[in-house]
């Protein structure tokens, strides 16, 4: 047995979320189900808030119809629109040319591109899958594993392609990402929400690709956390805001702080990350700042829970 404690607990809400733990969907559908019905007043409240809302963005993000375009013709629901969004959130942080040209490769050549040829009214996404459609052709010329699949002038050709192609992918995911990232770095996430937040924006700032595998990733993560509630704890102060709702804050990922964060090493981990994570809730106190526990896979809620309510 990996674990030889009790399951049952003296709390009833904290009881029941671990009967609910995997029950069958159908179970529970019936169960929330009937909690989500609303009166035709309030459904019809929130599709008119929902409306002026959809409004508001369109007209706010009138400048960037092309990436919207691009966007709403490679959604997530799309294999290639997940391949985009991979190398979106991979490809900046990647350190060497040689493993950027080996995540181009891989991902690239998975995508059925030619599906989307003319398939938007814009002329950007029809020439940004050309692009694309091309690309994944060339990167296939220089993958050595394919090397006896092609003549030596398309090897060449590959070959000679790699560092335009790296160059433009890292250009467009660039831009690609800010759609989705703040900044590489928390004072630029900081500085670029700042016209944002004169308009009643409020951020919660989270670190992309966290996840502890050594202690030395945990105290890594540790610290910028600790460096980015003092930068946020500034930006708070200088706003003359004293209210946690109304000024910027911090999410953390508990599985940044710790490499084993798992249930069958609960000892170990509430031994180690309840410091940390309180040292980490003062320091943001200190500030006046809010401080969220993003929440995780499922399999961690209970421990999340008895890390939270230890702190």
């Amino acid at each position: 047995m990996l674990f030889n404690g009790s399951f049952n607990t003296d709390c009833p809400l904290r009881q029941k979320i671990r009967e609910f733990y995997r029950i069958d969907e159908q179970i529970a559908v019936d169960h929330i189900l009937p909690l989500a019905e609303v009166n035709v007043g309030a459904r019809s409240r929130a599709w008119e808030r929902a409306r002026k809302m959809a409004v508001q963005i369109r007209k706010d993000e009138s400048g960037n119809g092309a990436i919207d375009a691009l966007l709403k013709e490679y959604t997530l629901s799309s294999e290639e629109g997940v391949v985009l969004m991979c190398l979106a959130e991979a490809l900046l942080r990647v350190p060497d040319k040689h493993t950027q040209d080996a995540l181009i490769r891989d991902k690239i050549s998975q995508g059925q591109w030619n599906s989307h040829l003319g398939s938007s009214d814009s002329l950007f996404v029809n020439a940004s899958s050309w692009g694309l459609l091309i690309t994944g052709t060339m990167v296939n010329y220089a993958d050595k594993r394919k090397k006896e699949s092609f003549g030596l002038l398309k090897q060449i050709v590959g070959r000679l392609g790699e560092p335009v192609i790296r160059k433009s992918m890292n250009y467009a995911m660039k831009i690609m990402g800010k759609q989705f990232v703040m900044g590489d770095t928390i004072i630029a996430a900081t500085e670029r929400a700042a016209d944002k937040e004169q308009q009643g924006y409020v951020y919660s700032f989270d670190m992309l690709g966290e996840g502890a595998r050594t202690m030395n990733d945990a105290d890594k993560y540790f610290k910028a956390y600790q460096e980015a509630i003092d930068a946020i704890g500034d930006v708070a102060r200088a706003t003359g805001k004293d209210d946690p709702r109304k000024v910027p804050g911090i999410s953390v990922k508990l599985s940044a702080i710790h490499p084993r964060y798992e249930f069958i090493h609960k000892e170990r981990v509430m031994a180690e990350i309840v410091p940390k994570l309180k040292a980490l809730c003062l320091q943001a106190k200190s500030y006046n700042i809010g401080l969220t526990v993003d929440a995780e896979e499922s399999e961690r809620l209970d421990i999340s829970l008895d890390i939270i309510e230890a702190v």
